[in-house]
Order: C-alpha cells, then sequence, then structure tokens
C-alpha cells in the first residue's frame, strides 16, 4: 500500500545534516530533481523574478532565502518538515517508531521541487508550489510522465489524497487497486457535499488512522472492511474514487480511544 499524500507551502524550520539527492527515495526521479533545482538557482538570483513566479508578498521573502540556501540548509525527514492543516491532523511528532517505521515504506509526499518523497527523505526548507513559474521550465512537462511512470512500479494498493492541481503534475496510473480520495460531508437531508478547507484535515485524519493502524492493505476492499470496523465511511464511488465522508459542516476531529477511531464533529 502507498498513501500519496500532497505537500504543503508551510514548511517548518530546522534539522540536521544536508540534502542528499542520492539517498532520497524514488531513485529514477533524480535527473528531474537536479533539473528543478537547477532551474530554482537560477531563478533565486533575482529577488523581484522570485517573488513574481513564486507569488510572494513583502512579508514573504524569506522564502527567497530559503532557496538561496537550499544545498546547505539543515534537512528534516519530509514528515516532519510539512506544516499546515493536513500534516497537523496527521501530527507525526506523536507516531510512536514502529509508526514512523510503517510510514517511511507507505507514505510518499507529492512535492514541486523534489517529485515523489518517501516520508523518512531528508529535505531543506524551500518554496515552490504546483503552479510556480520556472524560468524555461514548466513543471507539468517536467514530472508527469516520470512521476506516473515511478507509481506505475509500485505493487498494490495506491491511495491517491492529493489535490487534483499535483495530481495533474503525475497522475496514478488506471489500474485496480488505484484510487483518489474525495472529502465530503453529509448535510441535514442527507446529500453529500464536497468540503474545501477541511477536506485536507479529514485526509490527514485518515492518513494518521492508516499510519497507526499498522495495516498494508492490499487492495481497496481490504481498505474498506478495515475503514468500515472502525466506523470510518469510507465508500467506493465510481471507478478510481472513494469518498470519505465526515460529519458535520463544521470538520472533523478524529479521536483515539484504546486503539479504536471514530468521526467527531466539531460543534
Amino acid at each position: 500500500m502507498l498513501l500519496l499524500l500532497p505537500p504543503s507551502e508551510s514548511k517548518r524550520d530546522g534539522g540536521s545534516g544536508r540534502l542528499d539527492l542520492d539517498a532520497l527515495g524514488f531513485p529514477s526521479l533524480k535527473p528531474q530533481r537536479r533539473t528543478a533545482i537547477a532551474a530554482l538557482g537560477r531563478l533565486s538570483r533575482s529577488v523581484s523574478a522570485s517573488a513574481a513566479a513564486l507569488g510572494l508578498g513583502p512579508a514573504q521573502r524569506f522564502e527567497i532565502e530559503r532557496n538561496r540556501a537550499l544545498r546547505s540548509s539543515p534537512a528534516l525527514p519530509a514528515l516532519d518538515r510539512y506544516s499546515g492543516v493536513l500534516y497537523d491532523a496527521l501530527d507525526a511528532r506523536t507516531l510512536t517508531a514502529d509508526e514512523r517505521s510503517f510510514a517511511a515504506e507507505h507514505v510518499a509526499i507529492h512535492s514541486a521541487l523534489f517529485g515523489l518523497l518517501g516520508a523518512s527523505d531528508a529535505i531543506p526548507a524551500y518554496r515552490l508550489s504546483h503552479d510556480s513559474r520556472l524560468l524555461g521550465l514548466r513543471l507539468r512537462q517536467l514530472w508527469r510522465e516520470p512521476i506516473t511512470s515511478a507509481l506505475d512500479g509500485r505493487a498494490g494498493l495506491i491511495l491517491d489524497l492529493r489535490s487534483e492541481a499535483y495530481a495533474a503534475l503525475g497522475p496514478v496510473p488506471r489500474r485496480d487497486g488505484a484510487a483518489t480520495v474525495r472529502v465530503v460531508s453529509r448535510g441535514p437531508d442527507g446529500r453529500k457535499r464536497a468540503l474545501n478547507h477541511f477536506n485536507k484535515r479529514g485526509k490527514g485524519e485518515l492518513a494518521r488512522a492508516l499510519i497507526r493502524s499498522g495495516r498494508d492493505h492490499a487492495s481497496l476492499a481490504s481498505l474498506l472492511d478495515w475503514a468500515a470496523d472502525r466506523g470510518i465511511e469510507l465508500d467506493a464511488a465510481g471507478e478510481g474514487v472513494v469518498e470519505l465522508v465526515v460529519a458535520g459542516q463544521l470538520g472533523t476531529r478524529m479521536s483515539e480511544d484504546q486503539g479504536e477511531a471514530s468521526w467527531i464533529t466539531r460543534m
């Protein structure tokens, strides 16, 4: 099983050591990583060009310094580097050593700069988004085929929790055992409605529950059975799509009580 997560624009500081491209997972992506890093380095020579290409305001100029220091900055495991709603819900800091080992084997994060990363891959803080404009380089053209090829070589269930924008940078191959997660809320009338901000929280909590369970699901049927046993409403919703149904309109939080998980509406 592979859980495929999006990155976050916000990132934590700190770490140790330095970026080592040879140590990153999905080694077939090394040529594209070198290309993206070189293009970002050229862009970082100009503050004004960087601000325009990366969509940065005056208060975000520190992001340009991060990019300039990419090779010398301390590195953190990707699961710890990213912050924001999804990663706050996943809460990697509170995972046990065994749970982190499971995540290292079964979680990948899709970075606009590095492509697919393993959860334990050590990376520096940087700023580059799916829609950033690098000089002479289109990220979709760079990443789309290599990432799809790398995913195609991964056996077993692939559960895609990325946003549509990142999925477009490297679509999951169409095959049995590959599914995209869509987060919805059931309203008072029983109808399902898509969530925006809180879909990230739902995805983060689902990823956390899967990591903590330590189960390597070989099929979508196994995953759906596991979710049903824990009161998590995860439904097949057409070819290649599953819906994660969360309670209420204000988002949810997954409680952990004696190893069981349940959805709780935050009112």
